[in-house]
C-alpha cells in the first residue's frame, strides 16, 4: 500500500501538470463543448460530492478508537489529528465553501474510496507499529505543532476563498489577502504542513510516503491552478504570484 499510494499520488500530480485534471476540478472542462459535458453520467451537486469525499474518512477515524485496542499516546495523537483534519473538511463543506457546479457520481465515489483506503491504511499501520520500538528521535510533538499551523492556515485561506463570492455570485475572481498575494494556492501549502505534521506524529513509512505523494500531487495541482488563472485572466493576473512556494515556484 505504501508503494501503491505514493505512486498513484505522484502520478496524479504529474497528470495535473500535463493538463489531465481530477474529475472534480473547476478547470476540468476547459475547452470542452457543452454537448460533450451532457454525455457525462449521473451528477451530484458539488457540495454533496465533496461531502462524500470526506465523510467516510472522518467516520473511519472516529470509529477506529473503538475498533482498535491498546492505544499508546502516539496512536491516540495520530488518529485524533487525522480525524480532526477530516472533521474540519466536513464542516467546511457544510458551512463555509460556496459552490457553482456539479460532479460525476462515479468520480466522487472513486475519490471517496481513495481517501477512505488511505485513511484506513494509515490507521492500521499505526496500530501495527504500537509494539515496535520508539523512534530514536521523537517527532510527535513537533508534528503536532506543524499540524496546528497547517490546519489553521488552511482554514483561514479557505475562508478568504469563500468570501470572494457574494450572495448569488457564481463567477471566479483572483484571490486576495493572506498568502494569496504571494502564491495562488496557499491553502495547498498549508495542507502540506498538515500532512507533514501528521506523518511526523506517526513516524511510520506509510504515513511518510503518503505525505511525499501528497506533496507531489498538491504541487502539480497548484501549477495547474496557476496556469488556469493565467489563461482565464491574462494580464490581470499578477505575474509575481507563484503557484505554491512564495518567490520560488
Amino acid at each position: 500500500m505504501t508503494v501503491v499510494s505514493f505512486s498513484s499520488l505522484t502520478n496524479a500530480g504529474y497528470k495535473e501538470i500535463k493538463g489531465k485534471h481530477m474529475q472534480y476540478s473547476k478547470f476540468l472542462n476547459v475547452g470542452v463543448a457543452e454537448k460533450e459535458k451532457e454525455k457525462e453520467g449521473v451528477k451530484l451537486s458539488s457540495k454533496n460530492g465533496m461531502l462524500l469525499f470526506y465523510a467516510p474518512s472522518f467516520c473511519m477515524g472516529l470509529t477506529s478508537f473503538f475498533v482498535f485496542q491498546h492505544h499508546d499516546p502516539r496512536f491516540v495523537l495520530f488518529v485524533s489529528a487525522l480525524t480532526i483534519h477530516f472533521f474540519k473538511r466536513v464542516l467546511e463543506v457544510l458551512f463555509l465553501h460556496k459552490y457553482s457546479g456539479s460532479m460525476a457520481l462515479e468520480s466522487a465515489i472513486v475519490v471517496a474510496t481513495s481517501y477512505a483506503l488511505s485513511t484506513a491504511t494509515m490507521i492500521y499501520a499505526q496500530f501495527l507499529s504500537q509494539d515496535a520500538p520508539e523512534p530514536s528521535v521523537d517527532l510527535k510533538y513537533v508534528g503536532l505543532g506543524l499540524f496546528m499551523i497547517g490546519i489553521m492556515g488552511n482554514l483561514y485561506h479557505h475562508w478568504l476563498l469563500a468570501n470572494l463570492r457574494k450572495k448569488g455570485d457564481k463567477g471566479y475572481k483572483i484571490p486576495e489577502g493572506g498568502l494569496f498575494d504571494l502564491v495562488i494556492c496557499p491553502h495547498f501549502l498549508f495542507e502540506i504542513f498538515t500532512f507533514v505534521g501528521i506523518s511526523s506524529i506517526s513516524q511510520t513509512p506509510y504515513a511518510v510516503f503518503f505525505t511525499l505523494g501528497t506533496i507531489f500531487y498538491l504541487t502539480g495541482r497548484s501549477y495547474a491552478t496557476r496556469e488556469w488563472y493565467l489563461s482565464r485572466f491574462g494580464d490581470k493576473f499578477p505575474k509575481n504570484v507563484k503557484a505554491i512556494i512564495p518567490y520560488i515556484f
